[in-house]
């Protein structure tokens, strides 16, 4: 019984690392899952589990040349995921302690009822009537990372989100419909952002600053933006620098909640 007792004992501290590694393999997969990022990440863990292999072989040539790969090939890593470790730093330093909270919930170690409650079915109704009159707006939904840092550009405001207040911000006449608007957990928290601008990605033609901005801030941030351009009354959605498709407002209006979740 004691001999049982001491062997219990003596991995109790390998299980929990084991867990724990396995829950920080499952946060990256899902930092990275569907972006161009994830094929990488795959190569990057077949290589390790070959290293681990020819290592166990005493296969020293191949484990040697694994070996140096592994070694060198970080500061290669860091260059090829910048943007999703900037979004996990971002993550883990937010001071919002809010949405810590869900980032925890997403790790499984903290259940909790708070939900984001933003009032999606206004926001695509005003987007809506917008695109028929063809106004401008650029809407960004914060989610984990703390957008502070990018409120402080524009004007901080504490305004309920409601179609009518949507659509007289980006009024054309409103003093507050140049830049972006940030809203989180129905509350619009600052208007006439400035947005970082993605000058890299190939978009077509018909797309403007508002796009640009709208990928540049899903690129640098967890954030999700909505788009009415000014010149189509065309509404996009962004996530993680890249549009998403979807067919109908019915579905952009899933998509978004679903994500915002």
């Amino acid at each position: 019984m004691d001999i049982f007792k001491d062997i219990l004992d003596l991995h109790l501290i390998d299980y929990v690392d084991v867990v724990l590694v396995a829950l920080l393999l499952y946060y990256v997969y899902k930092l990275v899952k569907g972006t161009v990022a994830i094929n990488i990440f795959i190569g990057i863990i077949i290589i390790y589990l070959v290293w681990k292999l020819t290592e166990f072989l005493d296969m020293q040539l191949l484990t040697g040349i694994f070996g140096g790969f592994m070694k060198v090939g970080i500061i290669a890593l860091i260059v090829v995921f910048q943007p999703e470790i900037r979004k996990f730093l971002l993550m883990v330093g937010s001071t919002n302690f809010n949405r810590r909270r869900k980032f925890l919930k997403q790790l499984k170690f903290l259940k909790t009822e708070t939900n984001d409650e933003t009032d999606i079915d206004a926001i695509i109704s005003a987007c809506n009537k917008m695109a028929m009159s063809k106004t401008g707006a650029l809407i960004v939904f914060e989610r984990n990372n703390n957008l502070d840092f990018l409120s402080s550009s524009g004007d901080e405001m504490n305004i309920k989100v409601t179609q009518p207040i949507i659509e007289s911000i980006f009024f054309k006449n409103s003093p507050l419909h140049d830049g972006a608007i940030i809203v989180n957990n129905n509350i619009v928290k600052a208007t006439r952002v400035i947005l970082p601008v993605n000058n890299e990605k190939n978009i077509p033609q018909r797309f403007g600053l508002r796009h640009r901005a709208a990928i540049g801030v899903t690129e640098k941030t967890d954030a999700l933006s909505l788009v009415v351009s000014e010149e189509t009354g065309h509404i996009s959605y962004f996530k993680d620098g890249e549009f998403v498709v979807f067919e109908d407002t019915k579905q952009l209006k899933s998509i978004i909640k679903s994500d915002l979740s």
